[in-house]
């Protein structure tokens, strides 16, 4: 799934960040060695961002306990957020907390670049770090000098990102997703309703994801916040998050009806009201009777449906089904989880998806070379629609009885698997311009 990005978080943290005073030309006392002042006059004097910003690094070089230094490093901080370079901003951040370890702007520039770090590359160190210097954040005290409206407008940016640093902490590096719906339930209170719907809106959507994980499962919180994203996101994203709206709505409820409603009441408030219900729908058991009995030709269920039936079927009716499976061919559209030259384990339901478990495991017919052998990721899909399909025949399957932290699933392997490569769309024969005469034959 593409990544949702309805605002800059750069934009939401440059309002009112610089509270620390500049230094003006009539300050001369200020630095009392005139070489010196001239020098931080010639590089605070410059036009050119680039410039400037060497100048001052310079200007820091030659005189590194100035009395100036804070605030040319608060400057230099905003010359490289506005030049977009992370890694010289990092620097200085680390720079201006070693001469002002409260200092919040540091913290709030520095947190936001780790957070983007860690959601690029999910490393747990660097998650850890951005956790850290935003539970750091949230105990700065207000300076002395900074007046209470300019601290409300600095903590009213900074605070909803540390808590989304922390959360985005616990989701990737701890995997504690009842922490992370804590943090970002705090993040999005500290929003107003036009917020939510804008710089809140990329975290609606992880605090959805939280709570369809199988350890902080709330089917119905899940339905509420995925409507919620639904209702504000871009057009060209509704479509993505829909087909899990509707996956999770219908998992939980049977059916579609009242769904409606449901994204009405979203678009209203950002948290759900203490009255909301959705009806349970019957135990999976029960559905998938149901199911099989008002099905005619069980040949036409989709894979994932032939899956949920072996999952979480009783074991009659997933007995029964297994015996128009086992020793058919069948195509497994589905992302890549692992892969080697003899197996490839594919997940193919939502929830395997969700979970990044592999629901089938496809032995295959000829070992693949190494270079044939599909990226973890790669996702399969159906040669008749122009893609690389996976093919394999039933074999067994296994029922996995739900623990306390999984749900009950079950794991299918097919044998004699092979991969039929996407189809290449045919290239149109080449036609002369107009007025061209094909070259003469000999």
């Amino acid at each position: 799934m593409k990544k949702l990005v309805f605002a800059s978080v750069m934009a939401l943290a440059s309002i009112s960040l610089v509270y620390t005073p500049t230094l003006r030309a009539q300050d001369s006392i200020t630095i009392k060695d005139p070489v010196e002042y001239n020098a931080y006059q010639m590089a605070t004097t410059q036009s050119d961002p680039k410039a400037k910003a060497a100048a001052l690094e310079s200007f820091l070089q030659t005189y590194p306990q100035s009395v100036v230094k804070q605030t040319a490093l608060d400057q230099l901080v905003d010359l490289y957020q506005g030049l977009n370079d992370d890694d010289k901003e990092l620097s200085v951040t680390t720079r201006l907390l070693q001469v002002d370890s409260a200092n919040l702007k540091a913290i709030l520039y520095s947190v936001v670049i780790k957070k983007r770090q860690c959601g690029k590359t999910s490393d747990a160190q660097t998650c850890d770090d951005a956790a850290a210097l935003a539970r750091k954040g949230l105990t700065v005290p207000k300076p002395a000098g900074t007046s209470g409206d300019d601290w409300k407008k600095l903590t009213g940016a900074a605070y909803p990102l540390f808590h989304s640093a922390m959360a985005l902490d616990d989701a990737i590096s701890k995997k504690d997703f009842k922490a992370a719906e804590a943090e970002y339930t705090s993040e999005l209170m500290l929003y107003g309703e036009d917020q939510s719907k804008t710089q809140g809106l990329v975290d609606t959507l992880q605090l959805a994801q939280a709570y369809v994980q199988p350890d902080a499962k709330d089917l119905v919180k899940a339905v509420w916040f995925y409507a919620r994203v639904w209702d504000f996101a871009p057009p060209a994203y509704k479509a993505q998050i829909e087909p899990k709206l509707e996956y999770y709505y219908k998992k939980y409820h049977g059916a579609l009806d009242g769904l409606d409603a449901i994204k009405t009441q979203a678009a209203a408030t950002t948290f759900p009201p203490g009255t909301l219900v959705i009806t349970p729908a019957k135990t999976p058991a029960v559905q998938i009777h149901e199911l099989l009995e008002t099905t005619k030709d069980w040949n036409t269920l989709a894979l994932a449906d032939k899956e949920t039936v072996l999952a979480l079927g009783s074991k009659e009716d997933a007995d029964r089904l297994w015996v128009l499976l086992k020793n058919k061919q069948t195509p497994v559209p589905g992302i890549v989880i692992e892969a080697a030259a003899s197996v490839i384990k594919v997940a193919v339901t939502q929830d395997a998806k969700d979970a990044k478990t592999a629901d089938f495991i496809v032995d295959l017919k000829t070992p693949l070379a190494d270079k044939d052998i599909p990226a973890v990721g790669f996702e399969f899909g159906l040669q008749s629609k122009g893609q690389a399909e996976l093919d394999g025949t039933y074999d067994s399957y296994t029922q996995i009885p739900a623990t306390e932290t999984t749900a009950q699933t079950a794991q299918i392997v097919l044998r004699d698997g092979f991969i039929q490569a996407e189809k290449k769309k045919p290239v149109a024969p080449h036609k002369p311009a107009a007025g061209h005469k094909p070259a003469a034959r000999h």
